[in-house]
């Protein structure tokens, strides 16, 4: 039943309620651009609320006292889920866009609220592409002011030990000087992954680590970095197994 109900309001907000709203935001982007993009990810935010809500996900967050609210940061995150955007949302401050797969820019209401609230789009097969993208998230933190989310196993991974990430994810936060906040993500796969096709009721937990300055790191330590923070999510990771 869970499953059904949340189909049935993923369609209606993508298509009923999408239109109006888009127009309203496209409008007030062209006077108020940043109380626009604040309202964007408000109104993202309550919808991801209640899809927890009716998907009966229950989130503990750790750490989230941590994370910066005077500036933007760059979230980085294993990857375990679809649904982990949709508990990890609702948990940032700020107007905060996330890194995501190509192939969702195919669909269009879709695409559209992502980018109303910063996403951006990485082709993971692209290399060339990919430093464009790298550039333009480091540039979207500088200058807007908006934070970013990014998972650099570059893949939603079921195992135990998460797949090594990806270097030049940790290149936005060196361009734009910002600080990287480790975020261990765990559980999130049982929501639907685990049980597919079927969404089942989950306790999962979401803990963010003490933020790391990236603005001064010397070349070794920028070499050591990715492992840093992959060290430090796999601790948290494991941590929280038997919350």
């Amino acid at each position: 039943m869970r499953s059904i109900i949340a189909g049935v309001l993923l369609f209606l907000y993508l298509t009923i309620f999408s239109l109006p709203a888009f127009l309203v935001l496209f409008l007030w982007r062209h006077f108020q651009p940043l109380a626009a993009d604040r309202a964007a990810c408000a109104i993202v935010r309550g919808a991801l609320r209640l899809g927890e809500f009716v998907c009966g996900i229950h989130v503990t967050v750790r750490g989230q006292e941590k994370v910066p609210t005077d500036r933007p940061v760059l979230f980085v995150s294993n990857h375990r889920s679809y649904f982990d955007i949709v508990v990890a949302h609702p948990l940032t401050p700020g107007i905060c866009g996330f890194v995501a797969k190509k192939q969702l820019e195919r669909i269009p209401s879709l695409r559209v609220w992502m980018r109303l609230i910063h996403c951006h789009f990485l082709d993971r097969d692209n290399l060339r592409e990919g430093m464009k993208v790298i550039k333009a998230c480091a540039e979207d933190i500088k200058e807007n002011g908006v934070s970013l989310w990014i998972c650099p196993e570059g893949t939603r991974n079921h195992g135990e030990e998460m797949l090594p990430f990806k270097e030049g994810s940790f290149k936005i936060a060196e361009l734009a000087g910002c600080p990287v906040v480790p975020v261990a993500m765990t559980r999130t796969d049982d929501i639907f992954e685990n049980h597919a096709p079927w969404i089942h009721r989950t306790y999962v937990t979401v803990e963010f680590a003490d933020p790391i300055e990236t603005a001064d790191l010397d070349r070794a330590g920028k070499k050591a970095l990715p492992g840093r923070v992959q060290e430090t999510i796999a601790q948290m990771y494991r941590s929280n197994l038997d919350i």
